[in-house]
C-alpha cells in the first residue's frame, strides 16, 4: 500500500455516492423481460436509446461510411495509422455544423476553436485543468449531475461551491444565491475560478432561461471569472421554452469585443443529442485561444478514434439525416416524458415541470417517512431493493430538500417504462393500505377507550346513587 501514489488510496472519487451504489445494485441483478422479470430497472442511467433505429437504418443505406470506404476504396489503411491530437478537419467542420443546426442556426461555430475530447467527461476536466489550480473553486448550481464530483475534482484538485437553489421558484438561479454562494467560497478561503452550469439542466429537465444567462453572464463580469456552458443535452428540448445557448446571448449582448468572450466556454458531447455514449464523442468550444492550444495539447490523453471520426463525420455531413433525426428524436422523447409523468400523476407522484432531457425530477416528499436526508434513503434502500428500481435520490445529486428523486425514461423500452410506473403503483398503494389499517386500528382503540371511559363514568355515577 505504501508503494501506492496518493491518488490511487485516496477516496474523492465519489464510487460510494448512492448514485454509483444504485448502478451497482442494478449490475448484480439486472431486470430482463425473460431472463430476470423480476431483477432491477435501470432507471440511473440518463442514456437515450428512442431513436437508435433511426441510426441503424443510416449506416444500412450506407455502407461505404460503416466499411470505411471512400468512392468504393479502402481507406483503413489510412485511418489505422497515427493521426494528430487536433483531430480530422472533415469531422470538426462537420461537428461545429451540427452544433449551428442544434441551436436553430442561430449563432455558427468556428471549427478552429473547437477541441475535440473522449465524450464529455475528459471536455469538463480538461476545462478544470486549463482554468483553475488545485484550491481553486467553481460554483454549481443545485441539484447537479452526481458525476461532477468526480469529473470536476478527483484528478484536478479543484473544489465545488454549491449555489443553493430551492423549489419554491422551480429551482432556478437568483443573483443572491449566486452572491451567497460567491461568499461561502470567500468564507472557505477558495478562490473562484468559475461558474458551472447545465443547460439543459440534469437532473431537473429545464433549460435555462435567457434571464439566468444573462445573470449568469453579468456576475462572471463582475468578478472577472470563468463560466462554463455544459451543454450536451442542447437537442433534447422538446417542449417550450426553445433551448438558448450561452453564445446566443453572449452576442444578442454585444459580449464578442470584452474580456467576458474570452472567458465563457462551452461543452458539447454527441452522447445524447445522437445517442452515441459509447463512441465516446466531446468536444470544447471556447474563444479563448490559450484555453484551445493547451485543451488541445491535453487532448492526447484521451482521443478519438480516426475511424470514429470518419464514420460521423460523414453521418452528420448528411443535413437530410440529421434534420431529421432531431426532428424525430425530440418527438420521442416528448411522447416518453408525457408517458412517465402521466403515469406518476395517476398515482399520486408529481414531477418538476421540465421541457428537455432524458429523466424526470420526481417529487417523493410525501412518501417519506420523515423530512429528513435519512427518510430519503429509507425510502430509495425500499425503491431500489423491494421494488426493483434505480433511481437516483436528491442527495446525490447535492439537492437541498430531501424527496427529490432523478427517474430516466429514455433507456428503456415502452414496456419495461410501464412495468415500472405498475411496481411503483403497487409499492404505493401498499403503503396507503398500511397507513390505512393502522388508521383503523388507531381509530378502533381511540372508539374502545371512549366506551370503557362511557362505561367507568356510568358505573361511577350508578354508585353514587
Amino acid at each position: 500500500m505504501k508503494l501506492l501514489s496518493k491518488k490511487a488510496l485516496c477516496n474523492s472519487h465519489g464510487q460510494d455516492s448512492s448514485y454509483f451504489i444504485g448502478w451497482e445494485e442494478y449490475e448484480k441483478n439486472p431486470y430482463d423481460e425473460i431472463r430476470n422479470p423480476k431483477g432491477i430497472i435501470q432507471m440511473g442511467l440518463a442514456e437515450n436509446q428512442l431513436s437508435f433505429d433511426l441510426l441503424e437504418s443510416w449506416l444500412t443505406q450506407n455502407p461505404d461510411a460503416a466499411a470505411f470506404k471512400r468512392n468504393g476504396d479502402s481507406i483503413v489503411r489510412e485511418l489505422a495509422l497515427f493521426q494528430d491530437y487536433h483531430g480530422l478537419p472533415g469531422f470538426k467542420d462537420a461537428l461545429v455544423q451540427f452544433m449551428s443546426e442544434i441551436r436553430g442556426n442561430k449563432v455558427s461555430f468556428d471549427s478552429n476553436k473547437l477541441v475535440l475530447t473522449a465524450g464529455a467527461t475528459s471536455a469538463t476536466e480538461t476545462l478544470m485543468f486549463c482554468l483553475a489550480d488545485p484550491g481553486d473553486a467553481f460554483l454549481l448550481p443545485t441539484p447537479y449531475y452526481p458525476g461532477f464530483d468526480r469529473d470536476l475534482k478527483w484528478r484536478t484538485g479543484a473544489e465545488i461551491v454549491p449555489i443553493q437553489c430551492t423549489s419554491s421558484n422551480g429551482f432556478r438561479i437568483t443573483e443572491s444565491a449566486l452572491e451567497e454562494a460567491y461568499k461561502e467560497a470567500e468564507r472557505w478561503n477558495f478562490r473562484v475560478k468559475g461558474v458551472l452550469v447545465t443547460n439543459r439542466s440534469n437532473p431537473l429537465g429545464t433549460t435555462l432561461t435567457k434571464q439566468e444567462l444573462q445573470l449568469l453572464l453579468n456576475f462572471v463580469s463582475t468578478k472577472q471569472i470563468h463560466l462554463i456552458s455544459d451543454e450536451i443535452y442542447s437537442g433534447t428540448v422538446f417542449n417550450s421554452p426553445k433551448f438558448v445557448s450561452v453564445m446566443e446571448v453572449l452576442i444578442e449582448n454585444n459580449y464578442m469585443y470584452t474580456q467576458v468572450w474570452d472567458r465563457v466556454h462551452i461543452v458539447y458531447s454527441l452522447s445524447k443529442d445522437l445517442g452515441l455514449p459509447g463512441f465516446r464523442v466531446g468536444a470544447i468550444y471556447s474563444n479563448d485561444d490559450m484555453v484551445v492550444s493547451a485543451a488541445t495539447k491535453m487532448s492526447s490523453f484521451g482521443l478519438i478514434s480516426s475511424q470514429t471520426q470518419y464514420l460521423l463525420s460523414a453521418l452528420l455531413s448528411d443535413k437530410k439525416f440529421t434534420k431529421n433525426y432531431v426532428s424525430e428524436n425530440q418527438k420521442r422523447l416528448k411522447k416518453r416524458h408525457e408517458m412517465l409523468v402521466r403515469g406518476l400523476r395517476q398515482i399520486g407522484i408529481r414531477c418538476l415541470e421540465s421541457n428537455a432531457g432524458l429523466f424526470c425530477w420526481v417529487d417523493m416528499r410525501h412518501l417519506l417517512s420523515s423530512n429528513t436526508f435519512y427518510g430519503e434513503m429509507e425510502l430509495w434502500k425500499k425503491i431500489v431493493y423491494e421494488v426493483g428500481l434505480n433511481i437516483s435520490p436528491g442527495s446525490s445529486c447535492h439537492c437541498t430538500e430531501p424527496g427529490w428523486f432523478r427517474a430516466c425514461f429514455a433507456n428503456m423500452s415502452e414496456d419495461t417504462l410501464n412495468i415500472a410506473i405498475q411496481r411503483l403503483k403497487t409499492f404505493v398503494d401498499s403503503r396507503d393500505n398500511k397507513d390505512d389499517i393502522q388508521n383503523q386500528q388507531q381509530s378502533n382503540k381511540k372508539k374502545s377507550f371512549s366506551k370503557w371511559v362511557f362505561r367507568l363514568s356510568f358505573n361511577e355515577r350508578q354508585r353514587e346513587r
